[in-house]
């Protein structure tokens, strides 16, 4: 009998992670309480931007794959693997009610011998301190009855540089029995695994990863600031810098860092600091510098068109957090459309993977550009550099142009950059 699977959480993480189990081999129940991704699964129709509706079509077709939205599905399942959303609360503070949720829809439905792992990103300790003690009120008890491991996701939204199952997998088990197992289940599916000695190695480097790009992009964000000023090109420095040989990194400016992971595992970080009272300087002060960014961008764009418009229209290309994907979560270009809004400027915006967007009670329907209506702006933003934007028409049509994102190549006399 084929080896199941459950991945509850059917999202940018648990879609791809449930397609490359389906891969290799492994029956594949697939569980969200999303209506909207179950009536897109049962339609063929794809809700993620790195998946096709063929694709979708295919996985769904397949007699090893199924998807509900009861949890009551993994009972047949050998491990479960949950994949749900670990966002902030308002304070900043850890936001565990999906994965708590989760674990309790779980309870009834878990039996002896079934491995569940985590794959949310979150802070140290979470396994340990917050699943263990929720999935043994099943009666069942970990390292004994269940089995219980971590591995933290590691999926790159919009990059095909990559595929999946060959980029290195972090694991981890409570105990040397769960590790064997999550060893036993990922090894089918990933060419490379990584055991670390326990949960909380792994979890931490998942945050560790996230919080060195957070620093890195926040200080380049630092320096591009710095080069404007001192009328130096940023982007020529660091193609300069990233020419040795060792010693150099090379990070990049833009308008904000958004998305689900690098502005938010951080402060999981810093919030499990707190608690042991210590403090977080570094984090804290790329906080800072990557939440003001935006401001920043609107300063230098309402700056750059001058006081002789009192309302100025401008066109924003690209609302989603980073280029090729349809996800607006923690997106920089929304506080930028919302703060330009607040001043009175006249705001459309263009984005491939965004029809609409509801700000402060108000829904904006994205537009469609020539190089003839650029001319009715007073500005275009690049904001988000997506591969299929027209940037010859962007060049050619409009009045002035903001490149946040080095998207233009050249020199122009009404292109400026960050």
């Amino acid at each position: 009998m084929t080896t199941q699977i459950a991945v509850i959480g059917l999202g940018y993480v648990g879609l791809p992670l449930a397609t490359l189990f389906h891969k290799s081999g492994y029956d594949v129940i697939g569980i969200d309480i999303d209506s909207r991704k179950i009536d897109c699964l049962e339609k063929g129709t794809s809700y993620l931007s790195d998946y096709s509706d063929e694709e979708v079509k295919q996985l769904t077709a397949s007699k090893r794959f199924r998807f509900s939205s009861e949890f009551k599905k993994i009972e047949t399942a050998h491990a479960i693997i949950l994949c749900v959303p670990t966002p902030l609360r308002n304070h900043q503070d850890p936001d565990l009610s999906y994965l708590e949720s989760a674990a309790q829809a779980m309870l009834p439905h878990l039996r002896h011998g079934q491995l569940v792992v985590l794959e949310s990103s979150t802070f140290p300790g979470t396994t340990e301190e917050v699943l263990v003690p929720l999935l043994e009120k099943s009666g069942l008890k970990v390292g004994v009855d269940l089995f219980l491991g971590y591995s933290p996701e590691r999926i790159d939204p919009g990059n095909l540089d990559y595929e999946l199952e060959d980029i290195a997998k972090v694991v981890s088990g409570v105990t040397e029995a769960c590790l064997h197992e999550v060893q036993a289940i990922y090894g089918k599916a990933f060419t490379s695994l990584v055991p670390v000695d326990n949960t909380r190695v792994a979890e931490m480097t998942k945050i560790l990863e996230n919080t060195q790009r957070l620093i890195n992009i926040s200080f380049m964000n630092e320096m591009s600031q710095i080069c404007h000023e001192l009328n130096i090109d940023i982007w020529q420095v660091i193609d300069a810098a990233s020419t040795k040989p060792y010693g150099f990194t090379a990070y990049y400016p833009g308008p904000g860092i958004g998305g689900h992971c690098i502005p938010v595992d951080p402060l999981y970080l810093k919030w499990k600091a707190n608690e042991q009272k210590l403090s977080t300087p570094f984090i804290d002060l790329a906080k800072k510098v990557n939440d003001e960014q935006p401001m920043y961008v609107v300063d230098r764009l309402e700056k750059a068109l001058g006081s002789g418009k009192k309302t100025p229209s401008v066109l924003l290309v690209g609302l989603t957090y980073k280029k090729d994907v349809n996800d607006v979560r923690e997106s920089v270009s929304i506080p930028v459309m919302e703060e330009l809004i607040k001043r009175g400027w006249t705001v459309d915006y263009h984005d491939p993977f965004v029809k609409d967007i509801t700000l402060q009670g108000k829904t904006y329907k994205g537009i469609q550009y020539d190089q003839q209506s650029l001319s009715s702006y007073d500005a275009a933003v690049i904001l988000t550099d997506h591969s299929q934007i027209d940037y010859s028409s962007l060049i050619k049509g409009s009045s002035l142009l903001f490149d946040t994102r080095n998207c233009i190549k050249g020199t122009y006399d009404h292109v400026i950059r960050l």
